[in-house]
């Protein structure tokens, strides 16, 4: 069939394509990282040592040739679900013990989940057990992972179980406009959890405790209320039982708003420096960053539900893609997977374009920060922040157009044009 030819050559150049342009860019990444780490950066000389510069070399060059094999392995896994008929093999498989019908289609849905969950395990539990405990960041004991993955494998099913019958129930009742009906639920979901994440899953996985520094609580309320914000409440969250990386963030969405700091940031940050990263975060709200966000979210989501909608209906899509659609049953689920794992092939080329618009979000949210604290502080906890997440201060300038959402190090502090302490 053309179509189906045209279709396998479609998917098997865009996947080549992709996967030529990672190898790329991360080689590129690690020839610049390697190439700069015996010295440090002028403007950095004066609060970065060359020992912790080498450092942030290392685990960048470290996690890069890591992830070329999580890309060689995900590659493998999508040839073997798709054109090497693993899908298929198993969709005929289940169609003999459920025999069609909304049963079969959320097994498939599952058993797709669990084996390729369980396929991608090992590269987690290297991640964490080998690469983050090297490098010293590491601070999860097995039994914590292991509740961990229980927790979010129960959360996937709690939660995900009644969205995928509800999603397929939708695609198989609502006529030709489905997609739109679905997209619509989709997104109600997903705004639902921004309210309900706070407060109930979150406290799931990590304690959070009151801010009760009283020096800090109240230079937290004057900035905020300077600022002209308020939130539900201040939380300190035990991140150090995972892991050594710090971080602020606000979370939640309308009256449940809350302010997240982990205790490593605290341990690091002066009050002061605390001070000018929340003010950060607050630059977000200030320009409405989470809302454009969210609408970008939801105009993108619009377009693939739309194409998805038209795709899942030709017989090519699957055929193409090495399924066998069912003759006696529905197909939606098979065209919920094939979509799933087809779509990040285009991502990977339209990707660049978010990341610019996420790195001019930071700039501004600096450059709030800066109006409402001090320039001084927020360059100095963003040294503290570089340094102690060993981040590279020497990435490669293409592969930063490519994936990061922040602005490099010398890039962002540059923007400030503020001395620098010593």
């Amino acid at each position: 069939m053309p179509g189906t030819l045209a279709m396998t050559l479609a998917f098997a150049l865009v996947l080549t394509l992709s996967l030529l342009l990672k190898l790329w860019l991360t080689s590129r990444q690690v020839r610049h990282v390697a190439g700069h780490r015996d010295a440090v950066p002028a403007e950095f000389q004066s609060q970065i040592s060359l020992e912790a510069h080498q450092k942030a070399a290392r685990y960048t060059i470290t996690k890069a040739q890591f992830g070329v094999l999580e890309l060689a392995w995900g590659t493998a896994l999508l040839l073997g679900w798709t054109l090497l008929g693993g899908l298929d093999l198993l969709n005929q498989g289940l169609a003999v013990v459920f025999s069609g019908g909304m049963t079969q289609q959320l097994a498939l849905l599952g058993a797709f989940m669990l084996i390729n969950g369980l396929l991608e395990l090992p590269f987690s539990v290297y991640q964490t057990f080998v690469i983050e405990q090297r490098f010293g960041f590491n601070k999860t004991t097995r039994f914590l992972w292991f509740q961990d993955l229980l927790k979010s494998s129960v959360l996937s099913v709690v939660l995900g179980l009644p969205v995928a019958a509800l999603v397929l129930w939708m695609m198989a009742a609502t006529g030709a406009w489905w997609w739109l009906w679905t997209w619509c639920t989709w997104m109600g979901f997903n705004l639902l959890m921004l309210v309900l994440y706070p407060s109930w899953i979150a406290p799931w996985f990590n304690q959070f405790k009151p801010l009760e520094n009283p020096e800090l609580q109240s230079r937290v309320n004057a900035l905020m209320s300077k600022c002209g914000f308020s939130a539900k409440g201040f939380y300190v969250m035990d991140g150090s039982r995972r892991s050594a990386h710090a971080n602020a963030y606000f979370t939640g969405f309308g009256a449940s708003k809350r302010v997240v700091f982990y205790d490593t940031l605290l341990a690091q940050l002066s009050p002061a420096e605390v001070d000018a990263v929340l003010a950060h975060e607050l630059g977000h709200f200030k320009h409405k960053h989470i809302v454009k966000r969210i609408v970008s979210m939801f105009a993108i989501s619009l377009l693939g539900f739309a194409a998805l909608g038209w795709i899942s209906q030709q017989a090519w899509f699957y055929t193409g893609l090495g399924v066998t659609p069912n003759l006696d049953s529905a197909n939606d689920a098979l065209a919920l997977l094939l979509f799933a794992m087809t779509a990040p092939l285009v991502a990977t080329f339209v990707g660049p374009l978010f990341s610019q618009l996420s790195r001019q979000h930071e700039f501004e949210a600096d450059a709030f920060a800066i109006a409402q604290t001090s320039g001084a502080d927020l360059r100095s906890a963003l040294l503290k922040l570089y340094k102690d997440n060993a981040s590279t201060l020497t990435p490669d300038p293409v592969y930063v157009k490519f994936y990061y959402s922040h602005p490099p190090a010398s890039e962002r502090l540059s923007r400030m044009a503020v001395p620098a302490r010593t």
